[in-house]
């Protein structure tokens, strides 16, 4: 495991060297994003009201701001789970030339192809602590306040030193994640014979797959 300090915008020859389990230091712009704003684009193909050429870092956030003095000043800010916007991952990688998204689990396949094709990484949080980052964080604006609100709105961040954040998905499509379920796939059967369950063992499930609430059973 390595330690970077990286500035923004970050270039391939930033990227390409990351290894998975790495950690990342980030400083300079980058912005927010949640569904609103990738559906509002992606979907329903409006323009993204700003350049991603400078500001190639996304944190999937919707931070809690407060009108301050001269502008804005975060209050929380906790990356939320990437998995959610997998739907629009690899569209964001290439059409917006990202070369960093931050977000807690991580992302799929298809975006971890995107992210081979463009040297792009994944990084996550090491915790939950929405106010662990609150001293890295500079508001220098926001987009789209009014037509998203100010959850989903496109919060355009100045960042020191922000993280430390953990390399999921590295610039070749590995991901840390996919080893991990490899390793506790192996090691399953014996933990299953060191604490007495059967082979064949299914979880219990909450409701028959065929009488699901509400389909009238």
């Amino acid at each position: 495991m390595a330690v970077h300090e990286l500035r923004i915008p970050l270039k391939d020859s930033d990227v390409a060297p990351l290894e998975l389990g790495d950690l990342l230091y980030l400083s300079g712009p980058a912005f927010t994003c949640r569904s609103r704003l990738q559906r509002y684009v992606f979907d329903e193909q409006h323009r993204l009201p700003f350049s991603t050429e400078q500001r190639n870092v996304l944190i999937h956030s919707g931070p809690i701001m407060v009108r301050a003095v001269g502008g804005w000043k975060p209050v929380s800010l906790m990356p939320t789970s990437s998995l959610r916007f997998e739907r629009w991952g690899a569209r964001s990688v290439r059409e917006w030339g990202l070369k960093a998204i931050i977000g807690k689990t991580t992302m799929g396949a298809e975006t971890a192809r995107a992210m081979q094709e463009r040297c792009c990484i994944h990084a996550c949080p090491q915790c939950v602590s929405p106010n662990l980052w609150l001293d890295s964080i500079e508001v220098e604006g926001v987009h789209l306040l009014d037509e998203l609100g100010s959850i989903e709105a496109a919060w355009q961040l100045s960042l020191d030193r922000f993280g430390p954040f953990m390399v999921d998905i590295d610039a070749r499509g590995n991901s840390y994640f996919d080893r991990m379920d490899t390793v506790v796939a192996a090691n399953l059967p014996e933990a299953y014979r060191m604490l007495g369950i059967p082979p064949g063992f299914e979880p219990t499930r909450l409701w028959n797959t065929r009488e699901r609430p509400g389909n009238g059973r």
